[in-house]
């Protein structure tokens, strides 16, 4: 098949190198425009973008498909199908309707768990036991086409966003190489619309630790906002100067406690427990804005703590 390979961020990468390495031909590389990144907002490629121009592949990067331009420039190119995993863009109808066998998407649930922006971090921060890939048929509509073909993994206790991220990345290279391989035979399925959920962005106020939450919640938040943009704790910004906490990596050492939430209930050289609604939470890895992340040893070392609450 021609194939034009659309995505943006790291999750894609793997999905494009498989089926450049496929007997598939990826004719051409849709991603989002470089943008500004760093203190210095220096352009910078996208990691698709960086793989494509590694393997010697055409790279395009519309602002987006409502001109005229775009669609005659994508005709051209005259695809069998069009894969799309985090392109970051919505593509109007006369888009999915260009390439012959239409457009799929690679996306990160089990649909329709989950539509939307943020899969991943919604599954962990709701404690769904179970995830994984979706092979879907894209219509207009938000995450809504037809199924042709899921995989599925569990989500474990210690399971964060980041290595969720790189499993259901490694599920989808390999489940969009079989839909293909397959195509002609596989019978789409429609979602069920009522079962549907929505995944919305993150934002940063979300990743704030409420430590009135129960030791589960916490875990949660911190497991699903590692690596961004990472649960963090301001009520210790008075001692550190206004520089807030932020929390890397903990786990639950006690499921019931008796201590007022935010209360540092023991610190030596080695832990930290803090005390919350329901259970203790140990920290072992931290960072103070403007810091580089440690380990609880490290930071204990460097500062004394007294209370969070």
């Amino acid at each position: 098949m021609r194939i034009v390979f659309a995505g943006t961020p790291k999750f894609a990468v793997k999905s494009l190198s498989v089926l450049n390495q496929s007997k598939h031909e990826v004719i051409a590389v849709y991603c989002q425009p470089d943008r500004p990144k760093g203190r210095g907002k220096v352009l910078t490629a996208c990691p698709v973008k960086v793989c494509a121009k590694a393997n010697n592949l055409l790279v395009i990067q519309p602002e987006d498909f409502k001109d005229k331009q775009s669609q005659t420039q994508l005709s051209l190119l005259n695809p069998d199908v069009m894969v799309v995993a985090a392109y970051g863009q919505i593509l109007p109808k006369s888009i999915l309707e260009i390439p012959k066998l239409g457009c799929l998407n690679i996306h990160a649930s089990l649909l329709p768990r989950w539509r939307g922006a943020a899969p991943i971090e919604r599954a962990i921060l709701e404690d769904d036991r179970e995830t994984g890939i979706s092979i879907m048929k894209m219509n207009e509509g938000l995450d809504t086409g037809d199924i042709l073909l899921d995989k599925k993994c569990t989500i474990s206790n210690h399971e964060t966003a980041q290595t969720l991220h790189d499993t259901l990345s490694n599920i989808g290279a390999n489940a969009i190489l079989e839909t293909l391989n397959i195509l002609p035979t596989l019978k789409a399925r429609p979602q069920q619309n009522n079962e549907a959920t929505y995944a919305e962005k993150v934002t940063k106020d979300e990743a704030q630790i409420d430590w009135h939450q129960s030791a589960e919640k916490i875990s949660r938040v911190i497991r699903a906002f590692n690596p961004r943009p990472i649960a963090y704790t301001n009520a210790m910004a008075k001692q550190f100067k206004n520089r807030v906490l932020r929390i890397i990596e903990a786990e639950i050492v006690n499921r019931q406690t008796t201590n007022s939430p935010g209360e540092v209930i023991k610190y030596d050289k080695d832990v930290c427990y803090i005390a919350t609604s329901n259970g203790v939470i140990n920290l072992k890895k931290v960072q103070l804005s403007g810091k580089n992340k440690v380990s609880i040893k490290d930071f204990n070392n460097a500062y004394q703590l007294i209370k969070l609450n």
